[in-house]
């Protein structure tokens, strides 16, 4: 517990107060309207970033995640609940609650089988592409908002297709209103970084909507919002109903999962945090059971908000637990003032965080650096935009897992031969490249498995020529070997038999315990000696060329041969 509150210093308490009051005016907007998407009480946007905000802040390890409503698992929530209720009426509070307390049952089972190792399956490559690419979608989503024009879809290139279609009606005065708040943020972050931009924004155009009437000059505003504690509502349910949800909490429960590992990983790396995955999943679980127990739909960890919490100088979980009081003040008396905040505030303070994940510079250095590396980010990204986040997700592993296996399938390989300073130097593979006179030090760049192990011989083969072959030794370097499999070992088995018969002999050298041990389970010491396994390169070096001196002349005069 409290691992992402860590440490307690009264300067990074005064820090990331400052940083939770600051995520309040950014966040309180936009969960008002997740609750849009998810079909939910406009209050129950407030409740999320109460009771599940705090729970996580204390079981989660994270110091920058920030669990709350979210639009992807928002989203998946009014899909699957469709037709089973009235939207915001209590039976659909009621359905969505239950989904909640399943969503973390799901969580639970996962850190019971620690499924937090999914984490490692996103490398920097293709989480630099996930945020990229979630910039683009919510940036894109709240363009209409910010200038009044109706958006309808709910893909990404269709809301893009609609505002372009729609810019010769622009809303005038809301535009004036989203230019104005985008001014005072962007020049208070330039000129005077440490005062909260955002939260000046916030009050200054709350009180002008309420003195000028900004709804009566056709800008939309929040409306009216409940305020109070919020109290449970879990009605009992039948059991076919609940049963019906169980496909919905799993999807919720994966989406949450890869999500907030990303997001999570994302920052870790960034603020060069050590992370503990499986211990997220049970702050996850027990956020999302806090969410059932207070009346509102399940939380998740949200790239955006995470985004706001650094952007506002916070780095720890002491920033959301500020951003929890300052809700829960908010709640208790000023849930009045909040129905004159223009709607198109929401979208600036959104489209501003979106601007800031959309990380170009990132972009274009692992361009420069790593072409290849550029293209998947670039791929993970484009998924994202024209697909939607759970895709994205879903890719960003598949092609991060793919990069393992491509590694694994291809590894790096060559020909050891000396310098004039007596180190290593690596050749490419091909017929007559040697070592030595007659000698060959492979070297072999990964573990020798089912899927590799072809081409392994077939380096080897092709190395040795024709027969009879120049060479009368291979030696392979086994030092990135560290393991050996069944396919794999009878592979090398019948690889040394067909260099055998071509006059070659197959030894290896630095083999690691855990190596030799494979190399013995699977029999291979019965047709490779232990006079053909060597410590060090040198030693096979020095026992080959020992092997090639030519013999002495016997002579004649001398009869004790």
């Amino acid at each position: 517990m409290f691992e992402g509150l860590q440490p307690f210093r009264r300067r990074d308490v005064l820090r990331d107060a400052r940083a939770g009051i600051t995520l309040a005016a950014m966040n309180i907007p936009q969960v008002l309207g997740y609750t849009r998407i998810a079909g939910m009480p406009v209050v129950t946007g407030l409740y999320t970033l109460l009771a599940p905000l705090a729970t996580f802040a204390v079981l989660g390890s994270s110091r920058y995640l920030v669990v709350a409503a979210d639009s992807a698992t928002g989203a998946i929530l009014a899909g699957g609940l469709a037709g089973m209720a009235p939207m915001a009426s209590p039976a659909w509070v009621t359905l969505a609650g239950y989904v909640a307390l399943l969503t973390g049952a799901f969580l639970l089972l996962g850190r019971l089988f620690r499924l937090g190792f999914i984490a490692d399956f996103l490398s920097q490559t293709v989480l630099v592409g996930f945020l990229t690419g979630v910039g683009f979608q919510v940036g894109i989503a709240v363009l209409g908002e910010t200038m009044g024009l109706p958006v309808h879809s709910q893909r990404t290139i269709g809301q893009l297709v609609e505002v372009v279609h729609e810019l010769p009606m622009l809303h005038l005065p809301v535009v004036l209103v989203s230019g104005t708040v985008m001014a005072v943020v962007l020049a208070l972050r330039y000129l005077a970084p440490k005062v909260p931009g955002p939260l000046v924004a916030v009050v200054g155009v709350t009180v002008a909507s309420a003195l000028w009437h900004f709804s009566a000059h056709g800008i939309p505003t929040v409306g009216t919002v409940a305020g109070g504690l919020p109290h449970p509502s879990l009605n009992r349910l039948p059991w076919h109903q609940i049963l019906a949800l169980v496909p919905v909490a799993g999807s919720c429960a994966i989406m949450i999962v890869t999500q907030s590992a990303a997001t999570a990983r994302a920052y870790a790396l960034r603020n060069g945090q050590k992370l503990d995955e499986n211990r997220d999943l049970m702050g996850l679980s027990a956020a999302n059971l806090a969410a059932a127990l207070t009346g509102t739909f399940m939380v998740n960890g949200s790239p955006t908000q995470t985004a706001m919490v650094e952007t506002a100088g916070g780095e720890s979980q002491k920033a959301q637990l500020a951003t929890a009081a300052v809700v829960l003040f908010v709640l208790l008396f000023l849930t009045h003032p909040l129905e004159y905040l223009p709607r198109c505030v929401l979208g600036v303070l959104v489209l501003l965080v979106a601007i800031h994940l959309i990380d170009v510079r990132g972009m274009l250095a692992m361009r420069q650096e790593s072409p290849g590396e550029y293209l998947v980010a670039l791929m993970t990204a484009i998924t994202v935009v024209a697909v939607g986040v759970e895709a994205g997700i879903l890719l960003a592993m598949a092609l991060s897992l793919v990069r393992i296996v491509r590694h694994s399938y291809r590894p790096h390989t060559g020909v050891l031969q000396l310098t004039n300073g007596n180190s290593w130097k690596v050749a490419p593979v091909a017929p007559g490249v040697v070592t030595d006179p007659g000698l060959a030090l492979y070297r072999f760049g990964s573990s020798l498995f089912y899927a590799n192990a072809n081409r392994f011989a077939e380096e080897l083969l092709r190395l040795a020529g024709s027969r009879p072959s120049a060479i009368r030794w291979i030696i392979v370097d086994a030092e990135a070997i560290t393991q050996i499999d069944y396919s794999a070992s009878r592979v090398i088995a019948q690889l040394n038999g067909e260099l055998n018969k071509n006059g070659v002999a197959l030894g290896f050298a630095r083999m690691s315990p855990d190596t030799l041990a494979d190399f013995h389970r699977h029999h291979l010491a019965e047709c490779i000696p232990e006079s053909r396994i060597f410590a060090r390169l040198h030693d096979a070096l020095s026992a080959c060329r020992k092997a090639e001196e030519p013999a002495e002349p016997l002579n004649p005069q001398d009869t004790s041969a």
